[in-house]
C-alpha cells in the first residue's frame, strides 16, 4: 500500500521545476516535455510531460507525483510493442500548476511479456479500476491488488487466453475476425 501522508507543494511550480524535482529524486527516468499550442495567439496552452520509467521504479514514480500533487487520473492506454506491452498512465496535476491551468503527465512503462504483472493503483486511485481491467482483458497484464478482475468489455464466454489487442500468438487469429467493409 502506498504512503497516504502526503505533503503537497504549497506554491505553483513551472513545468521545468517539476522536471528538475522528478529528475533529482528519480535520476534514472527520462522525461520529455511537449508544449500544446493553440488559441488566437498560437501560444502554449498547457504542457504535457511524458515520463518513461522502468517497471521496478513505477510505484516510486507514482509516489513522487503524489508528493507534488494529487494526480487526477484520466485513462490508461496500452500497446503490444513486440517483446513488451507498453502501458501509458495519463494524469493531470492541477495544484502544482498555476490557477486555471494544468500539467499533463503520462507515465510510460514497458512490461515484458515474460512477466506481465504490474502493481495495481486501485488502493490509491479507485477510479483506475476500469482501465486496469481493460488492460488485463485486452493485453493480458495482471494487476496485483486489483480486487475485481471480471470482464467489462468482452463477453462472459470469451476465451480468457485470447487477448484482442495483442499482435502475437495470444491475439486474435484470422478466423475470429470478420470483414466489415
Amino acid at each position: 500500500m502506498m504512503n497516504r501522508s502526503i505533503d503537497y507543494v504549497k506554491e505553483p511550480l513551472s513545468s521545468e521545476a517539476v522536471i528538475a524535482r522528478l529528475e533529482e529524486r528519480l535520476p534514472d527516468i527520462r522525461i520529455q516535455r511537449r508544449d500544446r499550442v493553440g488559441g488566437r495567439d498560437n501560444s502554449v496552452q498547457y504542457v504535457d510531460l511524458w515520463i518513461q520509467v522502468e517497471k521496478g521504479r513505477f510505484l516510486q514514480t507514482i509516489e513522487e507525483l503524489f508528493r507534488l500533487d494529487f494526480p487526477h487520473f484520466h485513462v490508461m492506454s496500452g500497446d503490444d510493442v513486440g517483446d513488451d506491452v507498453l502501458l501509458n498512465y495519463h494524469f493531470s496535476l492541477f495544484r502544482v500548476a498555476e490557477h486555471g491551468k494544468r500539467l499533463g503527465v503520462s507515465v510510460c512503462v514497458l512490461v515484458p511479456k515474460s512477466d506481465l504483472r504490474m502493481p495495481s493503483l486501485f488502493d490509491r486511485i479507485p477510479g483506475i479500476e476500469y482501465s486496469e481491467r481493460e488492460m488485463r482483458e485486452m493485453l493480458g497484464v495482471e494487476f496485483e491488488g486489483l480486487p475485481m478482475k471480471g470482464f467489462i468489455f468482452l463477453p462472459e464466454n470469451w476465451d480468457e487466453n485470447v487477448k484482442p489487442w495483442r499482435r502475437d500468438k495470444d491475439g486474435l487469429n484470422p478466423d475470429m475476425m470478420r470483414d466489415l467493409s
